[in-house]
């Protein structure tokens, strides 16, 4: 039989790429909870989804011993203790980023995992689902660029401001945009140098245009450096991708080695080629431009094998809860500040 997965928190758009990734790896959806604070995402997962059963109480889904995980999208700062309760009912949780908002809840949610054995993991994107990043950091691991010495990630997203609920204004609920935005960048830093440590060196988060937003104090911007003692790591995040582009976002980043270098462009190449996840590799013989929209994505893959096998190839539960942390360190840093 099918491994099965239920969807409770249909208050992000995200939780459509979770869903269909999910069901792509050979997982099979057994309904949703239809709550959401967002009518729209909830208009548009029956848009996409028209199969699947709405069930009324969210308690049957957790219940239900034929479900083996719960995949949730809801309220960031919701998501924690959804998670605990599931896993507190033997269902492994695949949660979008943020899982983790506060101290309290990482606290909670690790000794959860250590008393129960369940997977709690997060979305983080740059894993999940950047087929570019997945190609660079195979380029790295096989040398192509000798050793690693810098990382350099910015990702731009675009306001939406009309399509937002309420809780995303504030970083009680939604996580500070550290937390939020950055925690995938964060999680290719780990993983690109291999660590589950990092120093945070410098933190800082803004609230540069408030104009633009229905509340005075909405941090748009926020950017940190990261070292450890194989590389340094820049991250920029911000809510200034202008409405004129062509995407949501224009993320890119810049992978320096001792004998080359990788740039991604990873939503859209302004020079015009189609498509997205572009890479171009820089070495001491020549500069070559890699097409990566094609390669495939592993990680649900990965992750479904884990919730059957009990391993961790799709991210180790360790490495998960680094990344967490690190983005909880860097927001008091800047909070500090």
């Amino acid at each position: 039989m099918p491994q099965r997965f239920a969807v409770i928190g249909l208050d992000h758009r995200h939780v459509y790429e979770l869903t269909q990734h999910l069901q792509e790896a050979g997982m099979e959806c057994a309904g949703y909870w239809p709550v959401t604070t967002n009518a729209n995402v909830l208009a548009g997962f029956r848009k996409r989804f028209p199969q699947l059963p709405a069930v009324a109480e969210r308690e049957r889904l957790l219940d239900d011993r034929s479900i083996q995980v719960i995949v949730t999208a809801a309220i960031p700062s919701e998501r924690a203790g959804l998670a605990i309760a599931a896993m507190r009912r033997g269902k492994d949780v695949l949660c979008d980023k943020p899982g983790i908002t506060d101290g309290t809840q990482l606290d909670e949610v690790q000794r959860t995992v250590a008393e129960t054995g369940r997977i709690f993991s997060v979305c983080f994107g740059e894993r999940f689902q950047s087929r570019a990043g997945a190609a660079a950091r195979q380029l790295v691991r096989d040398g192509a660029i000798g050793r690693l010495v810098q990382t350099v990630t910015l990702s731009p997203h675009r306001l939406y401001r009309a399509l937002r609920p309420d809780w995303f204004w504030s970083p009680a609920t939604n996580g500070s945009i550290l937390v939020d935005l950055a925690s995938h960048e964060i999680d290719q830093f780990l993983t690109i140098t291999g660590r589950l440590d990092a120093t945070i060196t410098h933190a800082a988060i803004r609230s540069v245009a408030p104009e633009r937003t229905p509340v005075s104090d909405f941090q748009d911007f926020g950017e940190l450096i990261l070292s450890n003692e194989v590389a340094t790591g820049y991250v920029r995040v911000d809510w200034f991708t202008p409405d004129g582009l062509a995407d949501w976002g224009d993320g890119r980043s810049f992978i320096v080695g001792t004998e080359g270098s990788i740039e991604l462009r990873k939503n859209l190449d302004l020079a015009g080629r189609p498509g997205s996840q572009h890479l171009f590799l820089v070495t001491r013989d020549e500069t070559k431009y890699i097409s990566c929209e094609d390669r495939p994505l592993t990680a649900f893959r990965a992750f479904a094998d884990d919730v059957r096998d009990r391993t961790e190839t799709a991210m180790p539960q360790a490495h998960c809860f680094a990344v967490c942390r690190i983005a909880l360190e860097a927001e008091a840093k800047a909070a500090a500040k």
